[in-house]
């Protein structure tokens, strides 16, 4: 029933420019309304009714986040159809979103990034392992996200003004400060991989790093430390958010990361009480007394 007018919706979307992990959610969530109509129950979107967007919403027994999905590409459908016309009351309007339950989140203490650091400058006499310790650093201390970091390319990277270049959520470029300390290890790095233009980071197959490669580096770095967190690409996001919130504050922490909303950044500002700040400032960032100037 809802075919051309999903179609539509969807055509506007990408003309919008929306990342395409949103259009296929919003694709497949909008399939599933569609498939949960009997061919014979509604011959026409705008006899769609409140109570049927609900049924939908909380059928086969889905999570809160598949709940909150359905919600979200309801909601957009309908204001599209709305805006074209198609319909004159948008039933979807005060569809609420369900609550989720805030998870404390989890991130690394001091003791346990000192172990992973210092691990890898112990094996950084490789052009992978250094490599290695590139990427520990960056995504500690910047918070870079998995995909931004494994499609970084050599040009991205500036050391004469100390900027790092990233594409980030919705195809958004934009520059994060280096950290004087991971300039200091990004130098010698770029002069043996000798070429100014590919990827950043490449894979034993001389090929641009994946996903699944980084997975592998971290369940190495779990079973050789012997570290029980199960270490991924978010939990030093939120390592790093931690660390600028109690150095720098939301303001900073929220560049950092690249969020446009305040609120997103805010999950992060009570994260812990520990020397954290303290830490990065005397050991990662200018350390005048020790000649990184």
């Amino acid at each position: 029933m809802l075919q051309e007018n999903i179609t539509d919706f969807l055509d506007a979307c990408k003309q919008n420019n929306f990342p395409a992990r949103s259009l296929q959610s919003l694709s497949q969530r909008l399939r599933e309304f569609d498939a949960s109509f009997p061919s014979t129950a509604l011959n026409h979107v705008s006899l769609i009714r409140y109570e049927h967007l609900m049924d939908f919403v909380s059928s086969g027994n889905a999570s809160p986040h598949v709940k909150k999905q359905r919600v979200w590409a309801i909601r957009k459908f309908f204001h599209f159809l709305k805006v074209q016309g198609v319909i004159s009351d948008n039933p979807a309007k005060g569809l609420p979103y369900p609550k989720i339950e805030n998870k404390e989140p989890v991130f690394l203490c001091l003791a346990e990034l000192k172990k992973i650091l210092f691990f890898c400058l112990s094996q950084s006499g490789s052009l992978e392992g250094l490599r290695n310790l590139i990427i520990m650093m960056m995504l500690g201390f910047l918070g870079i996200r998995l995909r931004a970091l494994t499609g970084l390319n050599v040009w991205d990277v500036d050391l004469t003004e100390s900027i790092l270049w990233i594409r980030d959520k919705g195809g958004i470029t934009r520059s994060v400060p280096l950290p004087q300390i991971l300039c200091v290890f990004l130098f010698p790095y770029l002069n043996r991989l000798g070429r100014i233009s590919g990827p950043l980071f490449l894979s034993k197959r001389k090929k641009r790093i994946t996903e699944r490669t980084l997975q592998h580096l971290f369940q190495s770095l779990m079973t050789q430390l012997n570290i029980r967190k199960h270490l991924h690409a978010h939990l030093f996001r939120h390592t790093a958010a931690t660390q600028m919130n109690r150095l720098a504050g939301t303001d900073l922490t929220q560049a950092l990361l690249g969020h446009r909303s305040r609120k997103s950044t805010e999950v992060y500002t009570h994260l812990n009480d520990c020397r954290f700040a303290q830490y990065m400032y005397t050991h990662l960032y200018h350390d005048r007394e020790d000649g990184h100037e």
